[in-house]
């Protein structure tokens, strides 16, 4: 039977989302039920890909990141892919009418991380957060709004901002993965060979004003996906503090995280705020 397919497909989608995740898996967890499966489903999509581009290293990438557009294109066209990520997603993808050019701004993205050397000027660099976070925050937005456009149009730019947030704490949080294992400078005119202070703060301001305009949307989203969202905020806000607060000489050298005893603190201070209507 199809629905026992489809019901396996989003089973797939749950597993990837919190076995690569554990931040964002608890945060989707704190959505309505309504709403989380089909995030999931976002996330085991954008996940493979971004697989393919950071992890595939004993493989011919452009072929992987070639056949899994093909077949992404195919299961949007036939509404089915034998692929169960691919197959949730397109259920997610058709259900609340995802613009299709967020999911080809998306693939642009992951393909420049196809070079072999990435050293990205300032108009490539907004090119870049846009396809590979912006994107993935507008999908989302329009699961969190159930397709409402009026409620989309109006929410998109603190949506995009939440995306660019959450994206450039993860490229300051791997600075030093991204550049010693995979060739990668990101944040533009910075050089990661003589991190300062200075570049530090500049990249942690300009993090935090996405932070202030994507909180501004968290407070008009509706209630089944605020709780959630907020506690993605409250996490990737934390991380960003830690960040801020490690000098930048070891921030190159180490992997800066948040404990599972704060993550857990995290979410019970969210929920008391949450149920407080304090957000």
């Amino acid at each position: 039977m199809k629905s026992i397919f489809d019901t396996v497909s989003l089973d797939c989608s749950r597993l990837v989302t919190q076995h690569y995740s554990t931040s964002f898996s608890l945060a989707t967890k704190m959505l309505a039920p309504s709403i989380r499966g089909d995030i999931y489903n976002i996330y085991g999509f954008v996940r493979f890909a971004d697989e393919i581009v950071d992890s595939f290293h004993d493989y011919d990438k452009l072929f992987l990141l070639n056949k899994f557009e093909k077949d992404l294109q195919d299961a949007l066209e036939q509404k089915i892919s034998l692929n169960p990520i691919l197959n949730s997603f397109q259920h997610t993808f058709h259900k609340y009418d995802i613009p299709r050019h967020l999911v080809t701004s998306f693939l642009k993205s992951m393909r420049m991380d196809l070079e072999k050397r990435i050293r990205l000027t300032d108009s490539q660099y907004k090119e870049y957060i846009y396809g590979s976070a912006d994107v993935v925050g507008l999908m989302c937005l329009r699961v969190f709004v159930k397709g409402d456009e009026i409620a989309y149009e109006k929410l998109k730019p603190s949506a995009m901002a939440l995306g660019s947030a959450f994206q450039k704490v993860n490229f300051l949080r791997d600075l030093k993965n991204d550049f010693e294992d995979l060739n990668r400078t990101y944040f533009p005119n910075t050089n990661l060979q003589n991190l300062t202070e200075e570049d530090k703060n500049k990249i942690v301001d300009e993090i935090k004003a996405d932070f202030k305009l994507g909180y501004s949307g968290i407070l008009q989203l509706p209630r089944e996906a605020k709780f959630g969202v907020y506690t993605a905020y409250r996490y990737y806000f934390k991380l960003l503090k830690k960040l801020q607060d490690t000098p930048s000489a070891k921030i190159m050298i180490t992997r800066i995280r948040v404990s599972n005893l704060h993550k857990f603190r995290l979410l019970v201070k969210s929920y008391i705020n949450y149920k407080l209507k304090l957000v």
